[in-house]
């Protein structure tokens, strides 16, 4: 059995011809027959070449990896238990699902409280403006995504540096605007973002208080790219300082494009080249400069690459690292790459977990730690949760989040348009009766009613999550977050407890039965 998909995808905009019958070794059908017009992604390729490496139009779409991975969270289930409580008293009304305590703090030094233990991992496309808003709403950590600048038309640069970015500050104020003293919006920069000083700016200029260097680049870690159809825009970006495929500023190629002749621009982006010193004083430098938090984003990686991430940040004191593994994404990588590079997030979180308890036993200072790739429900995020415990205690809703904005949009626009969806028509015809959430809302902010409903999509989503992770933890007799430990999920296959070492049933039951 073949895990990798077929080449035939939505992700390309593909299909097979016979998609009953395809050579799982291959990802082709069976049979390719001399008549075929070519749908797949073979054919794609023969008329399109390296375009057809890329996903389908990534302005108005996310992604995420079509394989099916031999291990996911699919392959746990949550433990219960039917006697005491942890953290609240052993009272039948105090011990309910609504009183659990998933508040949590996120510094190390400058304390920043959340309401819950969840953070919208980086975006800049799509409805950016409903999900960092949302994120606010809902009292969580949100960031704001890399490359920012390479879309901002009103982009100001001097000797090399940012000097102005009325998109950066319209995306902080977006988060800013119904900010109620929870979370925060974090800043990401990727290598040449921190070449253009885009952090500085972004500091100095617009009293950003948190922020984040990448490793590496687009979804999770290969380089950014991006195809570019006028000579003129390669020109610009050339200009700011991003790495351009022709070289636009070569006469040659200048004239070949005049003549229809030669490769698409491509604009690339650099893979960071940092070490160590480099690091530490960069971080050292942004402290300086006003920066309060300082994060790390990585993605799945060879295992020596990560654990000299964990060191340099315990080095230099960063608040937090965010391990982004294989399977998620937002998408604008290319489909193999997402497909099948990296660890896929089960994998990449138990080997996390055994590396930090390393870290621990010697005495290192460690920054919180998040993980994120693929959750999209409560029962993902207790998993997560529990998995990783006690060192892993923020998860990364990325794509599911984004959906419930888009969703949230959409709707919102059909109920002005009086084209309420049949399928909500159940719960009446105005944006109040649908959106159940506003009457909440209304307790914080005296125009709840006027919040777009992108943002309301995005707290009621994460409404939803925070009362499933409450029951979970009811379920399990604990009422903090600091209660949940491995043993709240147990593996349902022999590769899940080999990969994560966790307790099966059967090892429950005769450690238990031994104890009488």
């Amino acid at each position: 059995m073949s895990y990798s998909p077929s080449l035939g995808s939505t992700l390309t905009h593909t299909k097979m011809r016979t998609p009953e019958n395809v050579s799982g070794f291959s990802g082709m059908c069976a049979v390719c027959t001399a008549n075929c017009t070519g749908t797949c992604e073979i054919g794609l390729s023969a008329i399109r070449g390296s375009e057809a490496i890329y996903p389908y139009k990534t302005d108005i779409n996310q992604f995420a990896s079509e394989k099916n991975y031999p291990l996911d969270f699919s392959h746990f289930n949550i433990n219960g238990r039917v006697f005491g409580a942890q953290g609240c008293a052993e009272d039948a009304n105090e011990a309910t699902f609504p009183k659990a305590d998933i508040n949590i703090e996120f510094g190390i030094n400058n304390k920043v409280k959340l309401k819950a233990p969840i953070i919208l991992p980086a975006m800049a496309k799509l409805n950016w403006k409903d999900y960092y808003a949302g994120a606010a709403l809902a009292g969580v950590l949100v960031v704001i995504g890399e490359d920012v600048v390479a879309k901002d038309k009103d982009l100001m640069i001097e000797n090399g540096k940012v000097t102005s970015s009325p998109l950066i500050e319209e995306m902080i104020n977006s988060f800013r605007k119904y900010y109620r003293g929870y979370g925060d919006i974090i800043l990401q920069a990727n290598y040449d973002d921190d070449n253009l000083g885009v952090l500085e700016y972004a500091i100095t200029k617009l009293k950003v208080k948190s922020v984040e260097l990448k490793f590496g680049q687009a979804a999770k870690g290969i380089q950014g790219m991006g195809r570019v159809k006028k000579i003129e825009d390669a020109l610009k970006f050339q200009k700011m300082g991003y790495l351009l495929y022709p070289d636009p500023s070569d006469p040659k190629v200048a004239d070949n494009y005049k003549e229809g002749k030669g490769q698409v621009f491509e604009k690339i982006g650099k893979l960071p080249m940092w070490n160590e010193d480099i690091l530490i004083k960069k971080v050292s430098e942004l402290r300086k400069l006003g920066a309060e938090h300082i994060c790390f984003k990585t993605g799945p990686f060879d295992p020596k690459d990560l654990i000299r991430i964990i060191k340099i940040a315990s080095k230099a004191e960063v608040d937090l690292i965010t391990f982004d593994g294989a399977g998620g994404g937002t998408g604008n990588s290319p489909v193999k790459m997402m497909n099948e590079w990296g660890m896929p997030t089960v994998y990449l979180e138990s080997m996390l977990h055994d590396i930090i308890k390393k870290f621990k036993k010697k005495k290192y200072n460690l920054p919180q730690i998040a993980i994120t790739g693929g959750f999209a429900t409560e029962d993902h995020v207790y998993k997560g949760l529990a998995l990783g415990a006690p060192f892993i205690n923020l998860v990364g809703i990325g794509r599911a989040a984004m959906a419930a904005a888009i969703a949230g949009k959409n709707i919102g626009e059909l109920i002005e348009n009086g084209t309420v969806p049949k399928e909500f028509q159940r719960f009446g015809t105005t944006k109040e009766e649908i959106f159940g959430d506003i009457r909440e809302l209304k307790l914080y902010y005296e125009d709840a009613v006027s919040i777009s409903t992108g943002a309301v999509g995005v707290f009621s989503y994460l409404n939803r999550i925070s009362a499933g992770i409450k029951q979970f933890m009811a379920l399990n007799r604990k009422f903090k977050l600091e209660y949940i430990d491995r043993s709240d999920i147990i593996p349902l296959t022999d590769l899940a407890a080999q990969v994560t070492g966790l307790e099966t049933y059967d090892e429950i039951i005769i450690r238990e039965l031994d104890s009488l």
